[in-house]
C-alpha cells in the first residue's frame, strides 16, 4: 500500500488542504506472547494494538507471507496498548493557488459506500458520516461518455459548469472510460472465496444467505475452464474447496450448500490460507485474486494495520484481494477498504440480492480483469485563470505530488469497462471566462492541464497522459451542462449532505432531486432507485450533526 494515501485516524499529518477533525490514536506497548505452536520459542513482544502473540523461529521465512515457517508463537499477552480510534470525518477544503496549484490523486472504483448507505436508509437510519465517501456515490453509476480508440485502455472526457449548489463556483468534471472487454475475450480466472462464516454472520439472515447467492450468481457468469475455490474462517480456517474448475459445477454448489455459522473471526489464518490456495493455483495467463467475503468484524488474530501491511506482501507475489461486505448490524466498513486498497482489488457493499447480481453479472469483468494498473491523476491549475480549488471526495486517495512520477508507489487500479469521475469545485478569476464571438475574441484560455499514469496490467513502467482543460470547456449555464455533469453534482450533494460536510449548503434534498431528473437519461433502474434513495433521506428527517 501507498503509505502516502491518507488514511483517517491512521496517518498524523495530512498534505495541503485537508482538514482534519481528529488527532492521532497514541497506541502503548503489548504484551510479551505465549509460547509459539511451531518449533521455535514463541516468546515475542506485542504489536502496538496491545496483542502479545510471539513469533517463533520455525523452518519457513517469516518474512514470506506464503512460507511463515512453524514456529509462529501464537500466545496472547495482556498488552496495555490502546485500541485504535473510531475513524473520523477528513474532507478536503478549498487551496488556494496562490499556495499550490497541484492536486494528486489515486484512482478509485470502489463503490461499497453507496449500497452501505442505501441500506442504512432503507432501515430508516443514517449512515455515519465516515461511512460516506462522496467519491464512490459519484462512480456507482454508469456513464456514457466516449470510449476509448486506438492503444490507450481509457479515454479522458473533460467539462465544465456554474455550480448548481454553490455560490460563484463552478464545477469541474474528468472522466476516465476504461476500455470494454467482452465476457469471452477476458483472461481465465484463478479465484479463490475467502468467507467469514463466525457467529456475527448468522445475526442478520441476509448475511451468509446472501453470501451463498452471490457466489451462486457467480458461478453462472464464469467459464468452464475457470477455477473457484473456496476457503471458511471462524475460531480457525478451513479449505471447503480446492480450486475447482467451474465445469464441475455440482462439486462448488454442494461446498457453498454446506457453509454453516459459528465461532470466532480469525481472519488473518483464513487470509493466509486463502493466498496459500490462490498460490498453489497461479495462472501465469490469468487473473488470480482471492475475495473476501465478510462483515469485517475480525477479533482474532491481526487486526487493524499489521493486518494491512499482510495484505501488502501478498499483493507482490501478484494475487490481488477484492472485498465484498455484508451486513450493517457491526459492519467494519474502514477496515475493508483499507484491505482492499492494500490488495490491489475493489470494495464492493452487498446489501440486496439485485446488487450481487449487479457486481457479479454486469460489473464482473470490471472486478476481474484489470486494464491501468497504479493510476495516478494530478491536475495542476492556471493561476491566471483559478483562484482556488476543491477536490471533492477522494480524501483516503491523496498523494504527494513527487509520487505522481515515481512508479515504486502504488495507486488504484481500473478494470475493463469502468468509469472514473472526479470533481473540483473553483473559483475563477476575474475575467477568466471572456465569452464572445467573431474574429477578434479572445483564444480560449487553460483552466489546468489534467495528467493521467497509468502502467499496464503487467508493466512496471507508467505512461503519461496530458490533455488541457480550457475555459471553451465551460457551460455557459448549468442546465447546458452535459447530463454526465449534471448526474454527477447530483450524487455528489446527496452524499455530501449525508455525511455533514461543512461544504453543502443545506439540505437540499429537493434541488438534488430536481438536478437528478433532469439528468436520468437512458441509465436505467439504479438513476431511477437514486431519485427514490434521496427522496426517502428527505423524508426521514435531517440527522444530528
Amino acid at each position: 500500500m501507498n503509505r502516502n494515501i491518507l488514511t483517517a485516524g491512521v496517518l498524523c499529518a495530512l498534505s495541503l488542504g485537508v482538514v482534519v477533525h481528529t488527532g492521532c490514536a497514541a497506541y502503548g506497548d503489548g504484551g510479551a506472547g505465549g509460547d509459539g505452536d511451531g518449533d521455535g520459542d514463541g516468546d515475542g513482544d506485542g504489536d502496538f494494538y496491545g496483542d502479545g502473540d510471539g513469533d517463533g523461529d520455525g523452518d519457513g521465512d517469516p518474512n514470506n507471507p506464503l512460507d511463515p515457517g512453524d514456529g509462529d508463537g501464537d500466545g496472547d499477552g495482556d498488552g496495555d496498548g490502546d485500541e485504535p480510534e473510531e475513524p473520523t470525518l477528513v474532507e478536503n477544503d478549498w487551496v488556494s493557488t496562490d499556495e499550490e496549484v497541484l492536486s494528486t490523486f489515486s484512482a478509485d472504483v470502489d463503490t461499497a459506500s453507496y449500497s452501505l448507505t442505501r441500506r442504512r436508509l432503507n432501515e430508516g437510519g443514517w449512515p455515519a458520516p465516515t461511512e460516506v465517501r462522496v467519491e464512490e456515490f459519484v462512480n456507482y453509476f454508469n456513464y456514457d461518455d466516449p470510449r476509448p480508440e486506438g492503444v490507450d485502455p481509457f479515454a479522458v472526457t473533460l467539462d465544465a459548469a456554474p455550480s448548481m449548489f454553490g455560490e460563484d463556483v463552478h464545477l469541474l468534471r474528468i472522466g476516465v472510460q476504461a476500455e470494454q472487454i467482452a465476457e469471452e475475450d477476458r483472461d481465465p480466472v484463478n479465484l479463490v472465496f475467502l468467507v467469514d462464516v463466525s457467529g456475527s454472520m448468522a445475526w442478520q439472515d441476509s448475511k451468509l444467505p446472501l453470501v451463498k447467492y452471490t457466489l451462486k450468481q457467480l458461478l453462472n457468469k464464469l467459464q468452464p475452464t475457470d477455477t473457484l475455490g473456496i476457503v471458511v474462517y471462524a475460531g480457525a480456517d478451513g479449505v471447503v474447496l480446492e480450486p475447482t474448475p467451474v465445469e464441475d459445477k455440482s462439486a462448488i454448489l454442494d461446498a457453498i450448500e454446506n457453509m454453516e455459522s459459528g465461532g470466532g473471526t480469525n481472519g488473518e489464518a483464513g487470509i493466509r490460507r486463502a493466498y496459500e490456495l490462490a498460490a498453489d493455483a497461479y495462472r501465469e495467463d490469468g487473473v488470480n485474486r482471492v475475495v473476501l467475503a465478510t462483515d469485517g468484524d475480525f477479533n482474532v488474530g491481526l487486526t487493524g494495520a499489521p493486518l494491512v501491511e499482510l495484505i501488502e506482501q501478498y499483493r507482490d507475489t501478484g494475487v490481488f484481494l477484492s472485498i465484498f461486505g455484508y451486513g450493517s448490524d457491526n459492519i467494519s466498513d474502514a477496515q475493508l477498504e483499507n484491505l482492499s486498497n492494500a490488495g490491489n482489488g475493489n470494495y464492493a457493499f452487498i446489501d440486496t440480492p439485485n446488487e450481487a447480481l449487479r457486481v457479479t453479472g454486469e460489473k464482473l469483468v470490471s472486478t476481474l480483469q484489470v486494464v491501468a494498473k497504479d493510476v495516478k491523476l494530478q491536475v495542476e491549475f492556471n493561476p491566471a485563470a483559478v483562484s482556488r480549488f476543491r477536490l471533492i471526495g477522494y480524501e483516503n486517495r491523496i498523494l504527494a505530488h513527487d509520487d505522481f512520477d515515481n512508479d515504486t508507489v502504488d495507486a488504484g487500479d481500473i478494470g475493463a469497462g469502468h468509469h472514473v469521475t472526479a470533481l473540483y469545485e473553483v473559483e475563477f478569476a476575474e475575467g477568466a471566462l471572456h465569452k464572445s464571438d467573431g474574429p477578434d475574441a479572445p483564444a480560449a484560455e487553460l483552466i489546468a492541464t489534467v495528467r493521467v499514469r497509468h502502467k499496464k496490467p503487467t508493466g512496471d513502467e507508467s505512461q503519461l497522459n496530458e490533455f488541457a482543460f480550457d475555459t471553451d470547456l465551460v457551460a455557459e449555464t448549468f442546465d447546458e451542462a452535459s447530463a454526465n455533469l449534471r448526474w454527477a453534482a447530483a450524487a455528489a450533494e446527496f452524499a455530501e449532505i449525508l455525511r455533514r460536510s461543512m461544504h453543502s449548503e443545506g439540505d437540499r434534498f429537493d434541488d438534488v432531486v430536481d438536478v437528478a431528473q433532469g439528468a436520468l437519461g437512458e441509465g436505467g433502474p439504479t438513476r431511477d432507485e437514486f431519485v427514490s434513495l434521496v427522496e426517502l433521506a428527505r423524508d426521514l428527517g435531517v440527522p444530528a450533526p
